[in-house]
């Protein structure tokens, strides 16, 4: 007893059991303290809010203050100070000191006319816009690989069950053939034919239960999740219309919904205005200054001072720094332009793909479903034809391996099913307010 209280105290606890559904699982992925992505997007955030915050600062006053006091000797003679005519009397001195001097000033400068910084700030706040559409777009992308993967789970979740179905019905099926060979009227090679039947479905329910437990622990990865976390997925894999909708509603919708194209646009901006920077700083830039103080040999003698000025800069010649630095600024620019633009193409092709994926998963959900159904009619008409002695085994065998395929295609059609919906609201920038 002792030996498992040391073990309970030294072992990590395990998570406890979590009902999870897919809204559930989206909300704690894009939860601050969610997937490892979501937690990058909003510390890109911060550094973008700091740079601005710097880019600001230069158009802000810039206040200091200052104390010195110091004891210091001086060899005037070094310094070029030294008396050549005689005076009678008097010997001038080539060594002073020591002697103190005592200053406290507060200094300030202003910028008063800098186009440049202006415009740099301006792309600052451009650049923190881009990074908030960035977070919406990581929350984006991390919203629809939860749904993908809460999907594969719940898919796995069908082939299980559909693989329980199938094992109780080669069960059954092994029974009737036993009790046909029983009453005589079956063979043997029937009896042996059905348990080859049985053993291959329980094989392949073993081969489902191993994928769901794989499927699951995707799930817990993308959520953020302790990977020894019971869940118990609440949602079933199921078809559920959706709205018809044209390319062009499409389209609108994912032009204004896509946080990755209001990325792109406010970088393009971002690149526009710091090319105008460096442009702009071929004009002159003007700043006032000043300080006040108290200055003296010690604080009880100081006598205020202060000085007040305007300074000009104009630049003339750096070398050419300043016409590479425009170069650079407007080919990132144009870089920009047309990254913007091949985005919006790509949008386009996302949802014509979609749309087009979606169309075809809903004809394989309406032919999966007649098929299911003509196969289980085949297989009660087998069993009953070979109950009565009128069919032999293989019939029956045949009729069970195509409700089998017929159950594996309905659940694959609904599952592609759901992905294309998926996919639409992924191109469309819409993956949340999809699983809400």
């Amino acid at each position: 007893m002792r030996l498992v209280w040391i073990l309970a105290a030294v072992l990590p606890l395990a998570a406890a059991p979590v009902d999870l559904s897919l809204k559930r699982a989206v909300q704690l992925a894009v939860s601050p303290e969610g997937n490892a992505k979501v937690r990058l997007s909003g510390e890109a955030l911060k550094q973008a809010e700091s740079k601005s915050a710097q880019a600001r600062g230069a158009l802000l006053p810039d206040l200091s203050a200052a104390f010195a006091q110091q004891s210091a000797t001086r060899n005037l003679a070094a310094m070029g100070l030294q008396l050549t005519v005689p005076i009678p009397g008097f010997h001038f001195p080539t060594f002073v000191g020591p002697f103190s001097t005592t200053d406290a000033r507060v200094s300030a400068t202003q910028s008063m006319f800098d186009f440049s910084s202006i415009r740099r700030f301006q792309a600052s706040k451009a650049g923190v816009s881009a990074a908030k559409s960035e977070s919406s777009g990581s929350a984006e992308q991390v919203a629809a690989l939860v749904a993908r993967a809460y999907l594969a789970a719940v898919k796995a979740d069908a082939d299980v069950e559909a693989a329980h179905a199938n094992v109780t019905l080669s069960e059954a099926v092994l029974q009737q053939a036993e009790n046909q060979k029983a009453a005589g009227t079956g063979t043997g090679i029937e009896v042996t034919r059905a348990k080859v039947q049985r053993a291959n479905d329980r094989q392949r329910l073993l081969v489902a239960e191993n994928v769901r437990r794989s499927a699951v622990l995707q799930v817990l990865r993308a959520v953020g999740l302790r990977l020894d976390t019971e869940v118990t997925l609440t949602d079933k894999l199921q078809y559920v219309p959706v709205d018809a909708m044209t390319i062009e509603q499409a389209k609108a919708q994912a032009v204004k919904g896509r946080p990755d194209l209001q990325a792109q646009q406010d970088r393009e901006a971002s690149a526009r205005l710091l090319a105008s920077a460096t442009k702009l700083e071929r004009l002159p830039t003007v700043a006032a200054f000043g300080d006040y103080g108290s200055s003296g040999t010690a604080l009880n003698n100081s006598m205020p001072t202060r000085t007040v000025g305007i300074s000009v800069r104009v630049p003339l010649f750096d070398g050419g720094r300043r016409d590479a630095r425009r170069g650079e600024s407007t080919s990132q620019y144009r870089s920009e332009k047309v990254k913007t633009n091949d985005l919006k193409e790509q949008i386009e092709l996302d949802v014509r793909l979609a749309l087009d994926a979606l169309h075809s998963a809903e004809e394989q959900v309406k032919v999966s479903k007649e098929g299911l159904e003509l196969a289980e009619n085949e297989l009660a008409q087998a069993r009953r034809r070979y109950e009565a002695g009128v069919a032999i085994g293989v019939e029956v065998t045949d009729a069970q391996t195509r409700l089998e395929r017929a159950r594996d295609n309905q659940t694959q059609a609904i599952y592609s099913y759901n992905v294309g919906r998926l996919d639409l609201a992924q191109a469309m920038g819409a993956v949340r307010r999809m699983v809400e």
